[in-house]
C-alpha cells in the first residue's frame, strides 16, 4: 500500500469519539446528605439577602403609584409613568445626573488604578518589616469612619486649617476649599483616594502570589528587566482580578457615596457636589414624596444593572474573563 493510499484509507475511517468522564456516583443528592452541616452556614446570608435586599424591590412599585404617607405601602393609586416623566423634564435632576457622572467618572479613573500600583510596588520590596509597616499605615484610613475622615478634611481645609496656615505663612492668600463649587470634586476623589487605595491592594497582593515564579525565571532567561517582567508576566498574572473589580466597581458607578457628600457639601457647592443619592434624600425624606424618589431610584438602577452587563459582555469577549 502506497503512502497515498494510506492516506485515503485513515481519512474515511470515523475519527474516535472522546471519552464521557463517569458520573460522581451519587450526585447531588449524596454530597447534600454528606455535608448537609456545611450547607446550613448558607442559610443566614440567604435569609439576610431575602430580607434586605430583594424584599424590599417589591417597593419600586410605587414609582408608578402616588404613595402618601399613613396609607397603603404600595401606593394608594397608579399613575403610571408620571414621575419618570417629572425627572426627565427636571432640569435640576440632570444637572445632578451630570455631576454623579462626572464625580463617579473621576473617582473610577484615580481608585481603580492605584492599588493595583501599590500592590505592584509593594510586591517589589524585599525587606519585610518595612513592608508591613507600608501595608499597615495604608491599610489604617480604610478603618475610620466617614465622619471622622470628613472631619479631618475639615480640619486641613478650612480657612484657619492646616494647609490654609502653610498657605498664609508662605505669604499667599487663605483659601475657603470647602465653600468654592470648583474644588468640591477633587476634594472627595482625594480624599476616596485617601480611604480606599490601601485597603484596596490586599486582594491585588492576593492575586499576585497566585503567579507562577517558572514564568519570572523564564522571562529573566529571556533578557527580560523588571518593567517587562511587571508588563508581561505580573499583570497579565492578576488580569482575572483586574477585570472582576473593574465590572463590579463600574456596577457602582453611579452610587458616590452618600454619607460622604452629604458632610462635605452645603449649599454653595450644590453645583457640582450634589449627587443622585443626596438628592433622593432631599426629595424622598426631606420633601417627604417618595414616589418621586423611587422613580428615579428605579431609574439609576436599571442604568447600574445595564453597565455591568455591558461591562461583562465586552470583557468576556476581548479579555476572555467574566464575573460569569
Amino acid at each position: 500500500m502506497t503512502l497515498a493510499e494510506a492516506r485515503e484509507v485513515a481519512a474515511q475511517e470515523p475519527a474516535p469519539r472522546p471519552a464521557v468522564p463517569p458520573r460522581r456516583p451519587g450526585g447531588w443528592q449524596q454530597a447534600r446528605r454528606r455535608d448537609w452541616p456545611l450547607y446550613t452556614f448558607a442559610i443566614a446570608p440567604l435569609i439576610f439577602l431575602a430580607i434586605f435586599r430583594y424584599l424590599p424591590m417589591l417597593g419600586n412599585v410605587i414609582a408608578f403609584r402616588r404613595f402618601r404617607p399613613g396609607g397603603n405601602i404600595f401606593g394608594d393609586e397608579w399613575v403610571g409613568t408620571l414621575y419618570v416623566d417629572m425627572f426627565i423634564h427636571d432640569p435640576a435632576f440632570w444637572n445632578v445626573f451630570t455631576n454623579t457622572v462626572i464625580i463617579g467618572g473621576m473617582t473610577l479613573v484615580v481608585c481603580f488604578p492605584l492599588p493595583i500600583i501599590l500592590a505592584l510596588m509593594l510586591n517589589e520590596v524585599r525587606r519585610t518589616h518595612f513592608k508591613k509597616i507600608v501595608q499597615s499605615i495604608s491599610y489604617l484610613p480604610h478603618f475610620l469612619s466617614v465622619v471622622i475622615v470628613v472631619g479631618m478634611v475639615y480640619q486641613l481645609l478650612s480657612l484657619q486649617g492646616t494647609v490654609n496656615q502653610i498657605t498664609e505663612a508662605l505669604g499667599g492668600d487663605a483659601v475657603s476649599f470647602l465653600q468654592k463649587p470648583e474644588w468640591f470634586r477633587f476634594i472627595y476623589v482625594a480624599s476616596e483616594a485617601w480611604q480606599t487605595v490601601g485597603w484596596g491592594t490586599i486582594l491585588y497582593l492576593a492575586a499576585l502570589t497566585a503567579v507562577d515564579d517558572g514564568l519570572y525565571e523564564a522571562s529573566r532567561i529571556d533578557g527580560a528587566n523588571r518593567w517587562q517582567q511587571t508588563w508581561h508576566v505580573t499583570l497579565p498574572g492578576i488580569r482575572p482580578t483586574m477585570v472582576t473589580l473593574l465590572i463590579l466597581n463600574i456596577g457602582n458607578f453611579l452610587n458616590v457615596g452618600f454619607e460622604k457628600v452629604l458632610l462635605l457639601y452645603n449649599p454653595m457647592t450644590y453645583s457640582t457636589g450634589d449627587v443622585i443619592s443626596t438628592y433622593l434624600y432631599r426629595v424622598g425624606l426631606v420633601s417627604n414624596n417618595l414616589s418621586y424618589a423611587a422613580a428615579i431610584g428605579l431609574f439609576q438602577a436599571i442604568i447600574g444593572f445595564a453597565m455591568v452587563m455591558s461591562a461583562n459582555f465586552i470583557s468576556r469577549r476581548l479579555v476572555g474573563t467574566s464575573l460569569w
